[in-house]
């Protein structure tokens, strides 16, 4: 197991940032991580997910949502190939700290038995992908 975790505060109301995070067809015009996203952000339902980080190469997943709490955390289960192999439970949580302020954390949990022949890939470019997403994010729910 490999846990990655990235966290932020945002002044903006986290019914905002929820809105930003749950817009997927928005993603192409700011995030640079998740570079597309289709689907409903509702517990069962199934993602498309593209995700890039910078400089590194892309990967289409199709991600099972677990957990969708409005305003406060949205947590998908992706597999590579087959369940087992390379897995990535990702959680978004948005925690308010007082009016119009919260703490965005970003983090995933991988498990399978490929995991430590990426640990390097995920350390470098996976965490890299995760704050430069939270600071796109940041920036858009604080001047938009």
């Amino acid at each position: 197991m490999k846990q990655l975790r990235t966290e932020l505060e945002i002044n903006a109301p986290a019914e905002r940032v929820w809105q930003l995070l749950t817009d997927f067809a928005s993603y192409p015009q700011w995030n640079p991580f998740i570079r597309r996203a289709s689907g409903e952000p509702r517990k069962g339902a199934q993602l498309q997910v593209y995700l890039q980080p910078s400089g590194a190469k892309g990967m289409t997943f199709q991600p099972k949502v677990l957990k969708a709490e409005p305003a406060r955390e949205l947590r998908w289960l992706g597999h590579f190939l087959i369940p087992g192999l390379f897995d990535g439970e990702h959680i978004f949580t948005i925690e308010p700290l007082e009016a119009g302020h919260v703490r965005f954390v970003q983090r995933e949990i991988f498990t399978g038995i490929l995991v430590s022949l990426f640990s390097r890939w995920l350390s470098k470019d996976t965490r890299r992908g995760f704050e430069e997403m939270n600071q796109a994010l940041k920036s858009r729910a604080e001047h938009q």
